[in-house]
């Protein structure tokens, strides 16, 4: 149709006809226009006193990054911290918690877990935390995560608020996820989905068996055969993006095939996706301490068992630690019976950041009993209390976040009756940003069966 032969001033003819309509729909008009001025849309301050404001009060509050309030209390908005300290006002109609009594902390992080990915180890089908093949850069733990596990309320109860969920298996196993422990659905459960991609290197030349003669078969292939093989991996990735970037700038050049190893790798060997090393003996860390650098990729060591050798220059080389389990029998019989106690003592003292883990997903509840277990042995409790809460969240990223309590933070805060660490504390209340979430798990189902078993006699 051409535009000369429309017709633009269709309305105008008919509303000319018929005055009553006319007036009708100017008063209609001035009707709307009067509801609008009379009732605008709420503006952002109107919200902000409308939300629902949480008063955490008369706690002894430790935010970990600042000085110990004896008594104050915490101001809840919009699940972030809108002000805390010892004399803060609390506006009218604010939802007021009593904590007299309790100490406040920051909620803990696992640094390194199975949650949702691992129901019953022993159970195959209830275990999803790897994939077939060595080189998968592709696979995401959130995707196998279960929401619903039974793990997750357990550990939740005893004042873990994140955890890091890893994938295994492989030289690359894939990309872990940083979860919050409290959600409908795996989505909802994100606070970063693409973390760290997840390199596994061999384990020490010597095993628990060995210490009653069962000793397990030597690796077949040494860390620097596996390294070499990495720069290989690395390289090829580089390569197929400079032909992808020169097909883009140059139409006569063909893009190359699609390339799934090489495709999910790039953000790792452009140094924008970090890459946690499950790493052990001293000279292997020594090794990738020099990989890291030669590739110039971001990069966390994880398991560090004989760290403590090498403590120097895991410092120089500025490289995060994540301390695995610490259930364990050392590795090496000569190093001692103390030594993955020791190991994350001499780290700290030597300036390395390092975080605990519980490398688990059944008993990732005792994640703070790691960090009481390297306090014992001469770790320092501030910076035991630090290891689970501000700097796994600095080692990740997200301290901007989370792992203290500041206002602007979420508010990720447990209320326990004693030192977070001690195994005797109990965990009273627990918010996950700003909601408080319930205690209740599998564990408290059972205690209250077997107690109605027992009254009921």
């Amino acid at each position: 149709m051409k535009i000369k032969n429309m017709k633009v001033n269709r309305i105008k003819p008919v509303l000319l006809k018929n005055k009553n309509q006319l007036v009708f729909l100017a008063a209609l008009l001035g009707l709307t226009l009067l509801s609008i001025y009379s009732f605008p849309f709420p503006a952002a301050a109107q919200t902000e006193d409308k939300a629902e404001v949480t008063a955490i009060v008369g706690a002894k509050i430790v935010p970990v990054t600042g000085p110990v309030i004896d008594s104050g209390s915490i101001l809840i908005r919009n699940g972030r911290i809108a002000d805390l300290g010892a004399n803060i006002s609390i506006p009218s109609g604010a939802k007021v918690i009593e904590a007299k009594g309790l100490i406040a902390y920051p909620g803990m992080i696992d640094s390194y877990s199975w949650l949702g990915l691992e129901e019953i180890s022993g159970v195959r089908a209830t275990v999803d935390n790897r994939e077939t093949g060595r080189i998968n850069p592709q696979v995401k733990a959130i995707e196998a995560l279960r929401y619903d596990s039974m793990h997750i309320p357990i550990a939740r109860a005893n004042g873990i608020v994140a955890a890091v969920v890893v994938p295994s298996g492989g030289l690359i196993s894939g990309q872990s996820t940083l979860v919050k422990l409290e959600g409908w659905t795996n989505r909802e459960m994100v606070i970063k989905e693409s973390l760290a991609m997840i390199i596994e290197l061999p384990a020490l030349r010597r095993s628990r068996g060995e210490f009653a003669g069962f000793g397990r078969q030597q690796p077949q292939v040494t860390t620097e055969k596996i390294l070499d093989e990495l720069r290989q991996i690395f390289q090829k990735a580089r390569m197929y993006e400079k032909r992808r970037e020169a097909a883009r700038k140059n139409i006569l050049l063909s893009p190359p095939d699609f390339d799934e190893a090489s495709h999910f790798l790039l953000p790792v060997v452009k140094g924008e996706l970090p890459v946690i090393f499950s790493v052990h003996a001293d000279k292997d860390i020594l090794q990738t301490i020099k990989f890291v650098q030669e590739e110039k990729i971001k990069a966390i060591f994880y398991g560090v068992e004989q760290g403590f050798k090498v403590a120097k220059e895991i410092k120089e080389a500025g490289i995060p630690c994540i301390i695995g389990s610490l259930y364990s029998l050392p590795p090496v019989w000569e190093d001692g019976y103390d030594a993955l106690f020791l190991n994350p003592v001499i780290l700290n003292q030597a300036g390395v950041k390092i975080s605990f883990s519980s490398s688990s997903a059944s008993t990732a509840k005792d994640l703070p009993y790691h960090a009481a277990k390297a306090a014992a042995f001469g770790l320092k409790p501030e910076e035991a209390l630090k290891a689970v809460t501000i700097y796994p969240a600095e080692i990740f990223g997200v301290d901007k976040l989370m792992g203290s309590l500041e206002p602007g933070k979420t508010a990720s805060i447990v209320l326990a009756d004693g030192d977070l660490l001690e195994l005797g504390t109990k965990i009273q209340k627990v918010f996950i940003d700003g909601k408080e979430v319930s205690l209740e798990n599998r564990y408290t189902e059972l205690l209250k069966k077997f107690e109605q078993r027992e009254a009921d006699k």
